[in-house]
């Protein structure tokens, strides 16, 4: 099996969106080899960030579009991550059996 380069990963960064097992088989070989050179090279991993932040970007603009559309699971999805500070939160209220308080009980180690 030939040897793996920077140059190869380098080439296939980019069209696959950063996504390492794409790369991997793209290059016929494993991800941890691919992941072991990314993480040899200051360069490559610069390249693999910027192919992330730009897929992130991307489903960013396509969670807009969705809610700009009125879809009702993004507005939800985007209000929940987005508008916490305007009260827009998701919360959960532990109750004890029958609405009750909550009875913690502590045990030790030998039971007792």
């Amino acid at each position: 099996m030939r040897r793996i380069t920077n140059a190869d990963v380098e080439q296939h960064i980019e069209p696959t969106k950063g996504n390492v097992a794409a790369i991997a088989r793209a290059l016929g070989t494993s991800r941890g080899t691919v992941w072991n050179r990314i993480q040899s090279s200051p360069s490559l991993q610069t390249l693999l960030a910027d192919a992330r932040e730009t897929m992130l970007d991307n489903a960013e603009s396509s969670l807009y579009r969705a809610v700009l559309a009125g879809e009702a699971w993004a507005v939800c999805f985007f209000l929940k991550t987005q508008g916490k500070r305007r009260g827009y939160v998701e919360r959960q209220e532990v109750t004890g059996a029958e609405g009750g308080e909550v009875i913690f009980r502590v045990v030790y180690g030998d039971g007792s």
